[in-house]
């Protein structure tokens, strides 16, 4: 029996069975390509008891990871113009200046302390795969190529201002974590966490935000639990676009009560959770069906496409698309190749589907009926960036969540 990453309850209830996958960011080099791909069991469950969404742990977190990693942040200029936008609103904010001290923990490429840099704030970026830290390193990006635990944080300068983006859902043991940064956070000093929000999650049929790399899908309700276990408290929250719906939170210290609570944001999105039932149980049992019809669902839209004679190649060697790929069971009899922006993922291949990585030229090659874009949490700047092939020779696009549509 699996327990409760969290409270160590006995977990009972599926969320999510995807089978088997592999990890999603092992992208395949040629020489690699006919050795055989290594697939986990890719199940999720919610404790009855604190309502944590988890997936049950099968592999370490230093086996996904790695000094290969390839997921490189500074690639979405919509992200970037996001990360700039709250570097310049938190340091309004909370007042930072030269004498204080900031810690990004997963900080990847550095794609958000490069502002925080041109600023002349004092920061530490804290990431535990080398192919990124090093490309932070060589922007200058002062970076520690750790995991951040609470052995790592007695070690670390104290911080006026701890970050951290889409980082909380990867983290296996999430009790140590969160004792590290309250170890690591200044007596007045706030903590923000972004989040893909699993409210939008179930809401939108978000299955392909599942994957190894995500250890839990997280709500509000739950980070209270978590905050409180911890000697920490939210002071305010707030909703975002990015990534398919997230939050935003702000947290300090339980005894630092010189920070006023916003009640009326962080009353107004506990009402959203609880009005959507994920308070309750039942709510959770029924998302496996849904994502059942989805698959169904593309599928029908792929053969309906392929079969007219049309060809399809996808925007993104996306995390989320290897994920969709590889439960719909999608390959090269659907979709051509997938081009990205990112070098390092160029001319390899897509881990269990083993469909091909291009450059984005190859699209002015072949000139495809249909594009895939896999990371649709960003479809309206990708939509952007290949107007051409819409207008050149009249492309369509097809976005798979929600609900397959093509534009």
């Amino acid at each position: 029996m699996f327990k409760c990453r969290f409270c160590q309850n006995t977990l009972e209830v599926c969320f999510a069975d995807l089978n088997t996958a592999p990890i999603v960011n092992n992208y395949i080099a040629q020489e690699d390509l006919y050795k055989e791909d290594i697939y986990y069991p890719l199940k999720v469950f919610v404790c009855s008891k604190c309502h944590l969404v988890q997936t049950i742990d099968f592999n370490p977190a230093s086996q996904i990871f790695h000094e290969n990693y390839a997921y490189f942040s500074s690639y979405s200029n919509s992200w970037l113009k996001h990360c700039q936008e709250y570097v310049d609103m938190i340091i309004a904010k909370l007042s930072l200046n030269q004498n204080s001290f900031i810690t990004e923990i997963a900080s990847n490429d550095g794609y958000l302390l490069q502002y925080f840099k041109e600023k002349n704030i004092q920061y530490l970026g804290i990431e535990p795969c080398k192919s990124v830290a090093e490309s932070a390193k060589a922007k200058g990006i002062n970076t520690l190529i750790e995991f951040f635990n609470l052995k790592t944080a007695k070690n670390l300068q104290k911080a006026d201002l701890i970050c951290m983006s889409n980082v909380l859902a990867h983290i296996p043991d999430i009790n140590d974590f969160t004792a590290a940064i309250t170890e690591t956070l200044k007596p007045k000093g706030t903590l923000t966490i972004e989040f893909p929000h699993l409210l939008n999650i179930i809401k939108f049929n978000q299955f392909d935000t599942i994957y190894l790399e995500h250890y839990s899908y997280l709500s509000l309700l739950f980070l209270q639990k978590l905050f409180d276990a911890h000697n920490l408290r939210i002071y305010d929250i707030e909703e975002l676009n990015t990534h398919g719906g997230s939050l935003r939170i702000y947290g300090a210290h339980r005894g630092n009560q010189s920070i006023a609570v916003n009640k009326e944001n962080i009353d107004r999105v506990l009402k959203q959770e609880t009005d959507l039932g994920l308070d309750k149980i039942e709510v959770y049992k029924s998302f496996n069906e849904k994502m059942k019809k989805t698959k169904r669902d593309i599928l029908s839209l792929l053969n309906e496409i392929k079969n007219s004679g049309k060809s399809i190649a996808a925007f993104g060697a996306s995390a989320k698309g290897n994920t969709l790929f590889n439960y719909c069971g999608i390959s090269t009899d659907y979709i051509d190749y997938s081009v990205d922006d990112i070098p390092y993922k160029q001319n390899k291949f897509l881990p269990g589907s083993r469909i091909p990585v291009k450059p984005r030229s190859e699209l002015i090659k072949t000139k495809p009926d249909y594009i895939f874009i896999t990371p649709w949490n960003f479809k309206d700047e990708i939509i952007g960036k290949l107007e051409y092939a819409k207008k050149d020779w009249g492309a369509k696009f097809i976005i798979p969540i929600p609900k397959p549509e093509i534009i």
